[in-house]
């Protein structure tokens, strides 16, 4: 069965989104369920593990499970397949953010809206500041 997806179109490198999305420092900042990440990788990598604490405090377990540099990763979260995170170059100043989220996790998508949104903002801003 087909992931759900959403996206975001961002005036930015796709290099940008890139790094700020394999930062494991940066996830706090966009993602909605993360509140830290204790790992001793800060970018990740394929086989990359770690654990996560969600906002309602619970520290969960992580693997990366798929990796492309540059391009995507996946991972899965307590043993269980997780989200997808793509990075599209359309330009030189220009990319897309996916995300993907297993069918079974529908209603996690309306987070991943506002993390994709909250990486729009902070790449545009970063970009704006330079």
């Amino acid at each position: 069965m087909e992931p759900l997806t959403t996206a975001v179109e961002i005036n930015a490198p796709a290099t940008a989104a890139w790094e700020l999305l394999i930062d494991t420092r940066r996830w706090p900042e966009w993602g909605p369920s993360v509140a830290q990440v204790d790992c001793n990788d800060r970018c990740i990598g394929l086989g990359t593990v770690g654990r996560v604490q969600t906002a309602f405090g619970l520290w969960l377990s992580f693997e990366i499970t798929q990796f492309s540099a540059g391009h995507y990763w996946h991972w899965k979260v307590a043993g269980v397949p997780a989200t997808g995170h793509r990075v599209l170059s359309l330009g030189f100043n220009l990319c897309r953010v996916v995300f993907e989220v297993p069918v079974l996790a529908a209603p996690y998508l309306c987070i991943c809206r506002m993390a994709i949104q909250r990486i729009k903002n902070i790449l545009e801003e970063e970009r704006h500041l330079a």
